[in-house]
């Protein structure tokens, strides 16, 4: 039974990533959601754009105190995507114990960089200000994204320009299948959200890995053709040689959209992406809260 539900999911997912962001909504309602975790706010407005929004998610079950948070970017090459296409892997993270949040950002063309950076900042600092009201706790706050989402986590955790002293709140990055290290920019995405900037280097999250970065979590698969593993490497290389904990994870067989699908219930088999992100963020959070 749990094949043929998978079926459908898996000709979604083969169509590859041009098309795949485009077919997000279909397959969240396809995707079966994880129990024990629910959508408790939607559509919160963190600014005055339609793109300026966040859901949130938190575990069904009652808590003696504030749980940690992540706060969650989705990827789609900077030029698509939304929220209400990643409930699953809001309910995912949810029911691992986490108030998770989801936020939408605006997208190219209508801005260039750095306004999806600058609108993930934003969400952000909503987050630190007001999270407590959902259960969360506002100083343990883990970034997390993929793809897209994971290079304006990046920015955020590494480059302290965009969240100035509410970077203090953050107690780990987690980045899937990140742009970490692409200049010069060789794609039609890059190009369209980066080339009008004057000084490229600025763009990129390896230029701003330092002894000031958090902890970090970096998932890649060894068959991703669109992010290529190499940018994680980057960045680890650099943070480690700034002295700070960074580990990479390269999962077999494992291209651009499996590394987040496999945090799905049906294709969770495939990589334990869910696990290995549920770990790093419960370990680094209580390290915060014992700092």
């Amino acid at each position: 039974m749990r094949y043929l539900l998978a079926l459908p999911l898996i000709a979604l997912v083969a169509i590859g990533s041009a098309f795949y962001y485009d077919r997000l909504r279909t397959f969240d309602a396809l995707v079966p959601k994880d129990a024990g975790s629910a959508l408790i706010a939607e559509g919160i407005a963190y600014g005055e754009h339609p793109l300026q929004q966040l859901d949130i998610y938190a575990p069904a079950t009652a808590s003696d105190g504030s749980r940690p948070v992540i706060f969650w970017l989705y990827g789609g090459s900077w030029n698509s995507g939304t929220r209400s296409g990643y409930s699953w892997v809001g309910r995912a993270l949810a029911a691992q114990g986490f108030v998770v949040v989801i936020a939408d950002y605006r997208l190219v063309p209508e801005v260039r960089f750095p306004g999806f950076v600058e609108d993930s900042a934003a969400a952000f600092r909503w987050v630190r200000g007001n999270i407590a009201r959902f259960g969360g706790d506002g100083e343990r706050i883990v970034i997390g994204g993929h793809s897209a989402g994971a290079y304006n986590g990046a920015m955020l955790a590494h480059d302290p320009r965009w969240l100035g002293d509410d970077r203090d709140a953050v107690a780990g990055f987690v980045g899937l299948a990140g742009p970490y290290d692409f200049y010069p920019f060789d794609t039609d995405s890059t190009i369209a959200a980066f080339s009008q900037w004057p000084q490229p280097l600025e763009t990129q999250p390896v230029t701003y890995a330092d002894e000031t970065a958090p902890p970090a979590l970096l998932l890649t698969g060894d068959i991703d053709t669109t992010v290529k593993p190499r940018n994680s490497e980057a960045l680890r290389a650099r943070l480690t040689a700034a002295g700070v904990e960074a580990e990479m994870v390269v999962y077999a067989d494992i291209d651009h959209i499996e590394i987040i699908t496999a945090i799905s219930r049906p294709f969770r088999d495939k990589a334990p992406v869910l696990a290995d992100i549920a770990e790093f963020a419960h370990r680094v959070t209580r390290d915060a809260r014992a700092d």
